[in-house]
């Protein structure tokens, strides 16, 4: 931690950086995004166990592009939506310093896109071992049997739209859920309408998932939405060779042309 907080003081008081999007301590454990923009405030930073959220999401936000060029304490998720950013080109090659902190606390600058993914090629990362194994759970049933349990799930959504807002590749300024003339999805939080915009969302995020787990973990009433997406991205890079998040130059699976595509996912 303290290596982390000694970083992000030097890069901030040397100019490098303008702001260092982080951890600091919450409420009851939990911890929440931050902001440290001068370097008397880096004490705030914290690094442990509990830092999950996906930060990347904030990159991408006009009020925060305003505070100039950022450094951003980066999990594993975090630096798979980086590049990923780049490959959509949300984010240019050099715009964001990384800071990769290990399990050890030592903390790697990661100034470019190529370096981040020679930092991934030696740690991957990617789905926990606890969602890996309802993600095969739900593989061994039947499509009767999915349809039925996703049906009793969707259910519950109050459309607050958690999900969307936690992820970082949704960063649309007009979403298609919020249009209105016309209007594609049904608003209301009802069976339809719940099952009509889960369904865009996977669609969209098709090919583009990172894996990090962050919808589900966003959601008040604990829809484990992120299998979902998940598992889209998975029959993405079955059918396609393409894993959203591995590297900077990356066609997007669903909005590229092959003449020799098998077209064998077509039943």
């Amino acid at each position: 931690m303290e290596a982390l907080r000694t970083k992000a003081k030097e890069l901030l008081a040397q100019g490098e950086v303008q702001v260092v999007i982080g951890y600091e301590a919450g409420t009851a454990g939990v911890r929440r995004p931050c902001f440290v923009r001068t370097a008397e405030s880096a004490i705030r930073l914290v690094w442990d166990t509990n830092c999950i959220g996906n930060l990347a999401g904030y990159l991408t936000r006009p009020e925060i592009k305003r505070f100039g060029k950022p450094a951003i304490v980066a999990n594993n998720a975090v630096l798979r939506s980086l590049l990923q950013l780049v490959a959509e080109r949300q984010l240019q090659q050099d715009a964001v310093l990384a800071l990769a902190v290990a399990q050890d606390g030592v903390v790697t600058e990661l100034p470019t896109a190529q370096a981040v993914e020679d930092y991934l090629a030696i740690s991957p990362g990617g789905l926990s071992a606890a969602d890996r194994e309802k993600m095969e759970h739900l593989a061994q049933l039947s499509r009767e049997e999915r349809w039925t349990f996703w049906q009793r799930e969707l259910e519950r959504c109050i459309k607050c739209y958690a999900c969307r807002s936690s992820c970082p590749m949704c960063y649309c300024g007009h979403c298609t859920m919020d249009c209105n003339r016309p209007q594609w999805v049904s608003v209301p939080s009802h069976a339809l309408g719940n099952l009509e915009y889960h369904t865009v969302r996977a669609m969209h995020l098709a090919g583009r998932c990172v894996q990090c787990g962050e919808c589900g973990r966003a959601c008040p009433v604990g829809i484990p939405i992120h299998l979902l997406t998940c598992y889209a991205e998975e029959s993405v890079h079955r059918q396609f060779g393409q894993q959203a998040g591995t590297r900077a130059k990356l066609d997007y699976a669903l909005g590229a042309f092959r003449p020799d595509d098998k077209e064998s996912f077509i039943r």
